[in-house]
């Protein structure tokens, strides 16, 4: 990676408290801050709180679904850069609700589970083109 990726704020939005501990492992690793949310609405309260230069949100989540909090991020920060994971719903794969996303504007996307390098490409990738 450029110098441009080098220590990153970026707000992880998971409800799985698992993922949340392993992605921020993974950024610590590659030397960026994270601050985690556990629901949309608690991520958008976060975002709006603090500076952030990329947002990790799940698709798949109770209450506030993924895709209601990156139209609403867009709302408040229509510059805002978006990285959407998902494993995926009952009734639909992570390929599907992953196009929905970047329909809605996040600049990259990962099917769970992804592995360190995915992540590091996917950042790269949102901070040089995004």
């Amino acid at each position: 990676m450029t110098d441009s990726t080098e220590h990153l704020r970026i707000l992880i939005i998971d409800d799985d408290p698992d993922v949340r501990r392993v992605l921020g492992a993974m950024l610590s690793a590659l030397g960026h801050e994270f601050t985690s949310a556990e629901d949309g609405l608690k991520g958008l309260e976060a975002y709006r709180a603090g500076t952030f230069d990329i947002v990790i949100t799940d698709i798949m989540m109770p209450g506030q679904a993924g895709l209601e909090t990156i139209g609403e991020l867009r709302r408040h920060d229509p510059d805002v850069r978006v990285i959407a994971i998902s494993g995926g719903g009952r009734i639909q794969g992570p390929e599907d609700v992953l196009i929905q996303a970047s329909s809605l504007g996040a600049q990259a996307t990962l099917g769970k589970p992804f592995r360190l390098a995915d992540l590091k490409r996917a950042l790269f990738g949102v901070v040089e083109f995004g």
